[in-house]
């Protein structure tokens, strides 16, 4: 198994990526084992002394004034794992587990959440063994820290919880122990420290982000597919129409739909007396919208790793002083905001891809059969298959709907503007999963198209996705059952198998900006 350096403060997107692939063993970097002993030092102090501080020996949000005894403390903490545990709906699957597990590692190895060296290495046991943590999806508001999400991961490792095997809730401590592993024994502030915080909204933001990039990778090839089976120009690709707008995703995309056409001996039919003197903007507008989607989940990915690198609880240790200090850096605005521009660029990508469907099967304006069927009229062909990808756009601009411009005070109005970050991400795998799907039918309907326009090929790379669709998938030549088509076009959409073709073109720059 290959073994990954937790170096606190600097993870990178790739570093992430591996761990939410999994198959990956996670250490911590030597030399923060001092910091993280410097922390849990002055919340030591603390438990021991008499002044009141919150989370140590005071109760929590309205209670904060509650002072606790000295023989309570780590009840204290147990009794807040419990009592936060009330997360509802489908567990969260296990990349986002393991996400969850290792950026709180990474974050309490920082050394300014005070917590004992053993919690952060029980994290990383829980981790490496393999074990996911019964989490339900559904109960955080994205303030005051991801709590109920993250009080079921701690119970797990509690032992008091439930671990999720072979998609089975069972109990957490017989799991623990046939991996070898003790239960945690939580001390002063250590609980609050482990639900304190991001993790989860930022675990399933990531996972969202990258899922998403093999999409709209996807998307691209899909897209340059379309252009030559509707017989598009590839001038709106010229790269001096989009270095006089300075747009970096722009420039970008056009830069990949230029040689994703490389070479084609459809648009040189064509290229000379087309009586079509602009086309469609679904076509000639592609880098604008998609790349200008992409710059925004470029962002999302910059802060999103920023996040995952971030000390997000509360209250902060800072040993130079030996101060703990109240703040806010729970609060999941940042991820949240991230997370609603990358619901709007999933939702655009989709919208865009059901209008080239639209434009396929409408003979006015492709040029092609109506509805992509040689005898239409006696075959519907891709009508109501366009109306599902209508369906699906539609849906998501629903889903694109800003989570974080929603608030409901919780805790007796002691939290009283929350962020909603966690379901910002979690609602962008239906996004996902509903633009795939779009995608898919627009493969099925631009292959079709190609057809029509045989024996003229399109380019050597797009040629090369044809055959892969039909590898999976016959040409529709009369009216059948398409649902199977449709799931497997999706799949070749979502799984990768479009985007490395497109990573195989030599000069094209990285989707994501390395972070």
């Amino acid at each position: 198994m290959q073994t990954l350096e937790l170096k606190a403060g600097a993870l990178t997107l790739a570093d992430l990526q591996t761990i939410h692939a999994g198959g990956v063993s996670l250490v911590l970097h030597a030399a923060t084992r001092d910091a993280i002993e410097q922390g849990a030092a002055v919340v030591r102090r603390a438990a021991e002394g008499d002044a009141p501080v919150y989370g140590v020996n005071t109760g929590f949000g309205k209670l904060a004034s509650t002072r606790i005894s000295p023989q309570d403390l780590d009840t204290l903490q147990r009794n807040l794992i419990r009592s936060h545990s009330v997360g509802v709906g489908e567990p969260l699957a296990p990349p986002i587990a393991r996400l969850m597990l290792a950026l709180k590692a990474a974050s309490l190895a920082r050394g300014y959440s005070g917590v004992r060296p053993e919690v952060i290495e029980l994290l990383l046991q829980v981790h490496n063994a393999g074990l996911v943590p019964y989490v339900p999806s559904q109960g955080s508001v994205g303030a005051s820290g991801d709590l109920a999400p993250l009080a079921h991961m701690t119970l797990a490792l509690m032992g008091e919880g439930e671990m999720l095997v072979d998609g089975r809730r069972v109990p957490a401590l017989p799991v623990l122990r046939e991996a070898g592993i003790e239960p945690l024994a939580l001390h002063a502030k250590e609980g609050l420290a482990l639900i304190n915080g991001t993790q989860t909204s930022t675990a399933l933001a990531l996972h969202a982000l990258l899922s998403f990039e093999p999409v709209l990778e996807a998307a691209l090839v899909v897209g340059a597919l379309t252009v030559d089976a509707a017989r598009g120009s590839d001038g709106p690709f010229d790269p001096r129409i989009h270095l006089l707008r300075g747009q970096p995703g722009q420039i970008d995309v056009a830069r990949y739909y230029r040689k994703l056409l490389e070479g084609s001996a459809i648009r040189a039919s064509h290229r000379d007396g087309d009586d079509r003197v602009q086309d469609p903007y679904c076509l000639r507008c592609q880098p604008q919208v998609v790349g200008a989607c992409l710059d925004q989940l470029r962002h999302a990915a910059l802060v999103l790793v920023r996040e995952a690198n971030a000390v997000t609880d509360n209250p902060l240790v800072f040993p130079e002083d030996g101060a703990m200090v109240s703040g806010g850096n729970f609060h999941a605005e940042p991820v949240a905001l991230a997370c609603d521009a990358m619901a709007v660029a999933i939702a655009e990508v989709g919208a865009i891809a059901e209008r080239r469907i639209a434009m396929l099967i409408d003979a006015g304006v492709s040029r092609l059969p109506p509805f992509l069927t040689a005898d239409a009229g006696l075959n519907s062909g891709f009508m109501i298959a366009h109306v599902t990808a209508a369906s699906l756009a539609s849906e998501n601009k629903s889903l694109a709907h800003p989570a974080s411009v929603d608030s409901l005070p919780t805790s007796a109005n002691q939290e009283d503007h929350v962020s909603m970050a966690t379901f910002a991400a979690r609602r962008l795998q239906p996004m996902i999963a509903n633009t795939a799907h779009i995608l898919g039918i627009e493969l099925l309907a631009a292959a079709q198209g190609i057809e029509f326009l045989r024996p003229l090929a399109s380019s050597p790379a797009l040629e090369a996705a044809h055959a892969l669709l039909r590898d999976a998938c016959p040409s529709v030549d009369r009216d059948r059952y398409l649902a199977p088509d449709i799931e497997r076009a999706t799949t070749l959409v979502g799984d990768g198998s479009l985007a490395r073709l497109l990573r195989k073109l030599p000069g094209l720059p990285a989707l994501w900006v390395p972070a």
